[in-house]
């Protein structure tokens, strides 16, 4: 691995003064991550918006105030999980993190990652999605189902902003997908807190394994 840190602060404190890439040169704050630190579910989104710049926190914005309402559907608590970004610094108008951006800040995903340990991880949306598993996997046809990396299972759902832009809520649409993916993750979730180990969960659901 190309970064390593010892725990939590000596990350943060890396990251708080990284210049890896241009990004840096115009942020208003690094947006590390937050929730439990020893969560269960880690979360990752693309990159920080606007208002995640200005306040240093993921998922403040109106895609992060849609997670929110869909935790409290199904009944997330935020403070369970961990969530952050593919990349910690704002992209100019919100585009997508390119190749360059993506690779100086993997280091600190991947510390990231190990440091909570979860037992799965979720990528929200396309970005993510290529982050874990390389190009080749369009979100509209991995999402719902579970991948390996590494040594860890990945569960692809859409990403907010997605439904932001595509709001139906009839069958076969986007949410609707969503809402049947965010189920079953409750699911699996719910056994894993019982103490069952993920890769004898997903025995149980081979249609769902990509």
């Amino acid at each position: 691995m190309l970064f390593s840190a010892q725990d939590w602060d000596e990350l943060e404190t890396s990251l708080r003064s990284c210049k890896k890439c241009p990004l840096a040169e115009n942020r208003t704050n690094v947006v590390v991550g937050e929730g439990n630190r020893s969560a269960e579910l880690m979360f990752v989104g693309e990159a920080p918006g606007a208002d995640e710049d200005i306040q240093g926190r993921p998922f403040v914005g109106k895609a992060g105030q849609l997670l929110d309402k869909i935790f409290e559907v199904v009944g997330l608590d935020r403070k369970e999980v961990y969530i952050t970004n593919t990349v910690k610094c704002r992209p100019p108008g919100n585009r997508v993190p390119n190749n360059q951006e993506m690779t100086a800040c993997a280091p600190f995903l991947e510390m990231q990652i190990e440091l909570v340990n979860p037992a799965a991880l979720i990528a929200l949306g396309s970005t993510a999605l290529t982050w874990f598993l390389g190009k080749g996997y369009a979100i509209t046809k991995a999402r719902g189902k579970w991948y390996r990396w590494r040594y860890r299972f990945v569960f692809a759902v859409f990403h907010p902003s997605y439904l932001l832009r595509n709001p139906s809520r009839k069958k076969g649409s986007p949410k609707w997908y969503m809402w049947q993916d965010m189920l079953h993750l409750m699911e699996v979730y719910g056994r894993i807190k019982n103490g069952e180990r993920i890769d004898s969960i997903l025995k149980d659901y081979p249609e769902r394994l990509g």
